[in-house]
């Protein structure tokens, strides 16, 4: 019962501020998700991820592990996702970018930092941010059936990344006065994704559920297995190890939703595995959380 609790708790507050999102369409206020999007992936993410970074007690060399386990497990589930598309002949633009990458960001940050404390989401952002640029860029290369990967350096969550990155390997800090501010518009972006969460699924129009279950059913299969054999061959310690696994196990991201919809990669399909996927997150996170913390 207390592990019940404690579960609870964690994960909680992450459900209670998407049904703040999904409620507040629901009773017919206005939600700009696409401005409240830019802001978030433009402004308060970058400055979140670049904050953490500089701020980090991690060991380097265990962040240096932890990087390399992240991009062996995100390479290991896009090639068994993309086996499995090609066997079952199905479309790879429209099902490979949701079933490999996960919502990391709207839903793995909040619950890593409840779950395992702020050195629990010192990994967490080094996972989101790994995982945002091979979204952007082999990502959005596969959804869009060709461009170049190189765009995504023009996005600022990357050059956050990049310069909390050389912060941290520098020892370098900024001003406190800058901190501060920093730290201001960070503190907006956990908030912010979660409410869009909410207010995303509420406007989603999904078809094709009973695909979806499976689906999303194999994803979540694959999105723990190969994170765990990773885990274990990298040697990871507790805190990385349960991060990295619930980080790459979380739901189909409405990202991928929304760039389906921008690529006209039918983005119907895409939406019911958000909306199933988010729903099995309900049983499935508590249950890995339930294990690692």
């Amino acid at each position: 019962m207390a592990l019940l609790l404690q579960v609870l708790q964690i994960v909680s507050p992450v459900f209670l501020l998407a049904a703040v999102g999904y409620g507040w369409v629901r009773i017919g206020w206005n939600y700009d998700v696409e401005f409240v999007t830019r802001l978030s992936m433009t402004l308060s993410i970058p400055c979140l991820i670049f904050m953490a970074l500089i701020r980090s007690d991690v060991d380097p060399l265990v962040l240096r592990d932890t990087v390399l386990a992240t991009l062996a497990a995100y390479v290991g589930v896009g090639a068994i996702v993309w086996a499995l598309l090609r066997i079952a002949g199905m479309d790879l633009a429209t099902f490979w970018a949701p079933l490999s990458f996960g919502n990391t960001g709207n839903i793995g940050l909040p619950i890593a930092l409840f779950a395992f404390g702020q050195q629990g989401f010192d990994f967490a952002v080094v996972i989101f941010a790994v995982m945002a640029i091979l979204s952007f860029t082999f990502g959005v290369w596969v959804v869009a059936g060709g461009g170049s990967p190189v765009n995504a350096i023009r996005e600022p969550l990357v050059w956050g990344t990049l310069l909390g990155s050389l912060f941290l390997a520098m020892g370098w800090s900024v001003p406190a006065w800058t901190a501060a501010t920093l730290d201001l518009v960070g503190q907006m972006a956990i908030p912010l994704m979660l409410i869009t969460l909410g207010v995303a699924i509420s406007r989603l129009q999904p078809r094709s559920l009973g695909r979806a279950l499976w689906l999303c059913l194999v994803k979540l299969a694959i999105c723990v297995a190969v994170p765990v054999a990773v885990g274990l061959v990298f040697a990871l310690p507790a805190p990385a190890f349960g991060v990295l696994v619930l980080q790459v196990a979380t739901p189909v991201a409405v990202t991928s939703y929304m760039l389906a919809t921008k690529y006209k990669a039918r983005p119907d399909e895409v939406a019911g595995l958000v909306v199933v996927s988010t729903l099995l997150s309900v049983v499935a996170i508590p249950g890995l959380l339930a294990f690692f913390v």
